[in-house]
């Protein structure tokens, strides 16, 4: 299964469904499916591919990508599909997927499986990003970072951002283990990772340390308890 088109259909069989079914459930028409499934158009667009997931029950990573399992964390996989010609559908972010099964987010308070949000807040909101395409939610984790946001709050984030060249809060891994802390560039010594809470120590990621960015924190949403 080396295409979209190919897993598209593999996964429509497993679910004891027919095109036409799906098409119907995700807005498109049954020729515009089609091209997906016969492979003339390489992938459907960003809102169908996440609605398709949802309503086929797969991993939304897996469908786009081939990577990970074809039903794995199905339910945290699934995001409102109820949308308006404008909306937008921004997603989970693909723990399962983009991580592997070795990752370690410690103290992680459960998911937050999506927002809908239409063009306009999109605009007014999110007005710098890679590309709304490359936008998601992540669930904050831990209290490192309390006072910018607590466990269990959702942040968006831009997975288009894969480098840190500028100072910013980032979705990171130092070998096996995930962060959402402020990372800070220093010349000649590396890069400073930050928390929020002074209960935790300041350390220094440096050139010989397993580290990737997974994404840049674009804004944070901090819930209250009343």
């Amino acid at each position: 299964m080396n295409t979209y088109g190919e897993r598209l259909r593999v996964a429509i069989e497993e679910e004891e469904k027919t095109p036409a079914w799906l098409a119907s459930r995700i807005g498109t028409t049954r020729q515009g499916l089609g091209q997906v499934l016969l492979g003339k158009a390489k992938t459907l667009n960003v809102n169908t591919h996440f609605e398709a997931a949802a309503a086929l029950k797969i991993s939304s990573e897996w469908l786009a990508t081939g990577v990970g399992e074809m039903r794995e964390l199905t339910k945290h996989h699934q995001i409102p599909t109820k949308h308006t010609p404008d909306s937008v559908l921004i997603p989970q972010y693909d723990t399962g997927g983009k991580m592997g099964n070795g990752l370690v987010l410690r103290d992680q308070a459960g998911v937050i499986n999506g927002m809908n949000v239409n063009q306009e807040w999109l605009q007014k909101n999110v007005p710098h990003c890679t590309s709304p395409k490359n936008l998601a939610i992540v669930t904050g984790f831990g209290d490192s970072m309390k006072g910018i946001f607590n466990s269990g709050d959702p942040l968006l984030v831009d997975k288009g951002v894969t480098t840190c060249e500028y100072d910013g809060i980032y979705f990171f891994r130092v070998g096996n283990e995930g962060y959402i802390k402020r990372l800070q560039r220093i010349p000649m010594a590396g890069i400073r990772v930050i928390s929020k809470n002074t209960d935790y120590e300041t350390w220094t990621i440096t050139p010989d340390m397993d580290f990737e960015v997974f994404a840049k924190v674009l804004k944070a949403w901090t819930g209250e308890n009343y």
